[in-house]
């Protein structure tokens, strides 16, 4: 019979350590229940024991001393307090115990495969999940055609959008209630790296019947004496045109102050004022003929947003990822 079948399915042929040795504990019963300490390379020792029907060529597959495969195998047959193997001409075969006991033994592999898969996935930024913040113009305009890109390039990411104003946009990134944040840069004020996400440009929106303007861009001045609708504090739209009024020496009045481009155009078509939004935002509603934009003289109105993100809540490789990906799709 071969040294290491009969090693390994005779226990006493191995030298049990002395009290002045020190050695982990292999088996802590409680109660009823049995823990067994077990390590992967005896797992997988095991299985390929049963695929091999060799201790010899399973040690030297898994590239294990055969003394050393040996050892593992009597201390978990110790441990269980049942023979896996019995000894045949030519090797060795699985035993009636080993049988019902190797199907939990395989289990352990499948869960240790599916941890490691599982480590590697996060490792690699695979999954995860990130929550974004960025005012209403950047999700209609690029953020959701960007979360779908994302979507299919990283099916596990899970993503979670927060609908803010700039401002509190910012807020939420200084407090680490969101992963990235998305902002108009003007109206920056945290001290966190910036990396240039888009740019868009605000239209005057009016209503025909109660207005009527040239077909040349609008000056600045021209909209001092028309009631304007804006939306509400720590906006970008109203932070431009608070700066626009400033360099004409003028203080803003805010005629009417909205929380949403919805709520603005319902005042727009009713003739309370003229609005501000980005031509792309006007579009997604799709505004009826009774509804008309202009360009705007300047620079005031042209808006650069950037894109910060703080790190601690989310998984370092998957937050990368997303904002890698937001900027490439500039």
């Amino acid at each position: 019979m071969p040294v290491e079948e009969r090693s390994a399915l005779n226990p006493a042929s191995h030298p049990r350590p002395t009290d002045g040795q020190s050695r982990s504990p292999a088996l802590i019963q409680s109660g009823d229940s049995i823990i067994v300490r077990v390590d992967t390379t005896t797992v997988r020792l095991v299985l390929a024991i049963v695929d091999e029907g060799s201790i010899s060529r399973a040690a030297d597959k898994l590239g294990l001393a055969v003394a050393a495969a040996s050892r593992r195998v009597s201390d978990l047959e110790e441990q269980l307090g049942a023979k896996l193997f019995r000894r045949v001409p030519h090797g060795v075969e699985v035993t009636e115990s080993g049988d019902k006991l190797l199907r939990y033994i395989r289990q352990i592999d499948t869960l240790v495969d599916r941890l490691a898969g599982d480590a590697q996935t996060l490792a690699h930024g695979l999954e995860g999940r990130i929550i974004i913040g960025a005012p209403k113009a950047v999700v209609i305009e690029f953020l959701a055609r960007d979360i779908a890109g994302i979507q299919r390039k990283y099916p596990g990411i899970s993503l979670k959008i927060v609908e803010e104003n700039s401002k509190i946009v910012q807020q939420l990134l200084r407090d680490k209630v969101i992963d990235i944040g998305i902002y108009e840069k003007k109206s920056g004020f945290l001290d966190l790296p910036q990396l240039p996400y888009r740019e868009d440009r605000l239209v005057l929106v009016y209503s025909r019947p109660h207005f009527r303007f040239p077909d040349t861009p609008i000056a600045i001045d021209d909209l001092f004496d028309i009631p304007l609708v804006s939306l509400g504090k720590g906006s970008a739209i109203l932070s431009a045109v608070q700066r626009a009024y400033r360099s004409r020496g003028r203080h803003f009045t805010n005629d009417y102050s909205v929380n949403g481009f919805d709520t603005m155009l319902a005042f727009v078509r009713h003739g309370l004022g003229v609005g501000l939004m980005p031509p792309d935002v006007l579009d997604s509603f799709h505004p009826e003929q009774t509804l008309a934009c202009a360009e705007l003289q300047g620079d005031w109105h042209q808006r650069s947003y950037v894109l910060s993100c703080v790190e601690g809540h989310a998984q370092a490789q998957t937050l990368e990822n997303v904002v890698n990906a937001l900027i490439e799709r500039r």
